[in-house]
């Protein structure tokens, strides 16, 4: 990933044409019956485009909140939930956007995570910069020139921001534990929460779904470097990967020869029948098969790392 900004994939044209529409329909369906996301609404949904939420935001057992980050300069717009009826000190996760913001799927995601008992907040990157609504959008290019202008340094900055609103919610300091705080991403999100967990020190565990794990400049048409690799040294929280076999952007050799660096507790999986942004249920590149497993390996290592 370079230095200046996230490195960014086509997330509509980021997986083999192996896996057609058919395939991921099939998938969708034997993923349904198999029960694995919230198996009563899954069965009433039409996954793979846009669709009600598996978590309504008027849902009694969560409040959603759209609270206002202070920063040193300015303010960071933000999508939150929390259980209704929450513990003092309930663990808190940051929800890194995908290239299309803080949209449906990434608003829907928080909920879901707070009915399992989570304070989540998704910091709003693009704050400011007047960028669209991602809701229901196919076409990733209007977003690139946003994508582009979110700096390692402005990202750091507005996770940790993130991770102290939920631990000032308990009156906690910035480092104070508990509460123990994890971060996830999704795509670009995958590849900051993978940076900001090398970067920063106020997160316990770190998830990656499908974030490229090159950074510098390398070329991506020849193998990975251990100068691209480097990083890995630097990761001393437990580090879950979900990744896709069928990935055209981000290499399965890549995702192996960085889980060969770690030294820590790590669980990095690859997909054999999904691509890129698989966990995306909202557009036609979602591999139900995939998401479902994902889903249910996130909770687990969080309610490990993070719960206990």
């Amino acid at each position: 990933m370079s230095d200046k900004s996230a490195e960014l994939v086509d997330p509509s044209c980021s997986t083999s044409a192996e896996l057609g529409r058919k395939a991921f329909i099939g998938l969708s369906v034997a993923a349904a019956a198999g029960g694995a996301i919230l198996p009563a609404l899954s069965a009433e949904l039409e996954l793979g485009k846009p669709h009600r939420p598996f978590v309504a935001e008027d849902d009694p057992a969560i409040t959603v909140e759209r609270p206002v980050l202070p920063l040193w300069e300015g303010h960071l717009d933000a999508y939150a939930a929390y259980a209704a009826h929450g513990s003092a000190f309930a663990p808190g996760i940051v929800v890194v956007q995908h290239i299309w913001g803080v949209d449906a799927q990434i608003r829907d995601t928080v909920r879901r995570l707070a009915k399992q008992g989570y304070v989540v907040v998704a910091p709003d990157l693009y704050s400011g910069l007047g960028a669209p609504s991602g809701d229901g959008a196919t076409d990733h290019k209007p977003f690139v020139d946003f994508a582009q202008k979110l700096s390692p340094q402005i990202v750091d900055r507005d996770v940790v921001a993130a991770a102290a609103w939920i631990r000032k919610r308990d009156n906690a300091d910035p480092n104070q534990r508990p509460p123990k705080i994890g971060i996830m991403g999704f795509c670009m999100g995958g590849a900051l929460a993978l940076r900001a967990a090398t970067d920063t020190d106020v997160f316990d565990a770190l998830v990656v779904f499908y974030g490229d794990v090159r950074r510098g400049e390398g070329d991506k048409s020849t193998p990975i470097s251990d100068a691209e690799l480097s990083y890995t040294d630097r990761i001393r929280i437990p580090f879950m990967g979900q990744f896709g076999a069928r990935d055209t952007s981000i290499a399965a050799a890549d995702v192996r020869a960085m889980q060969h660096r770690l030294h820590g507790a790590n669980d990095i999986k690859i997909y054999d029948e999904a691509g890129h942004a698989f966990f995306d249920d909202t557009r036609e590149r979602y591999v139900a098969s995939a998401a479902s497993d994902a889903w249910q390996r996130t909770l687990t290592w969080f309610g490990k790392y993070l719960k206990a």
